[in-house]
């Protein structure tokens, strides 16, 4: 999952999080526990409804643990596809151009997830770089 993220201490306002979250009945936990145990990074948590989540936060564990579970992926392969270019188009030389383009695939996760509840889009993106007077502009 990829998310536009407001942030007041980011340049452009906003930050675009990176996510992957496995899920399973908490009696199963030791199957999150393993896949931590081979991925090394991320957190593992149980809810209160029965369930255990194993979440892995950030553009670069993500892009890694998609590297390793391309070959796997049957149900997610849109979603691959875009995260891997929304990286491309973050990855390398900072520009404003480059980040508008992220936040713009990002949106489509809304699209391909059935979100009905995302606010920060690209459109919201945009409005906040007019109003601090960064976009458009040439970069």
């Amino acid at each position: 999952m990829f998310q536009l993220i407001s942030r007041k201490d980011y340049h452009y306002g906003f930050q675009i999080r990176a996510s992957i979250v496995f899920y399973q009945k908490t009696k199963n936990r030791y199957h999150l526990e393993w896949l931590k145990n081979i991925f090394s990074s991320g957190y593992i948590r149980n809810r209160n409804d029965d369930m255990t989540e194993y979440t892995i936060v950030g553009i670069k564990p993500v892009i890694k643990i998609l590297k390793l579970l391309r070959p796997y992926i049957l149900l997610k392969k849109e979603h691959v596809k875009l995260a891997f270019q929304i990286d491309k188009l973050l990855n390398g030389s900072f520009r404003l151009t480059r980040f508008i383009q992220a936040a713009e695939l990002v949106d489509k996760f809304a699209v391909i997830n059935y979100s009905k509840k995302r606010t920060n889009t690209s459109v919201k993106l945009k409005e906040y770089l007019r109003q601090h007077k960064l976009y458009p502009r040439n970069d």
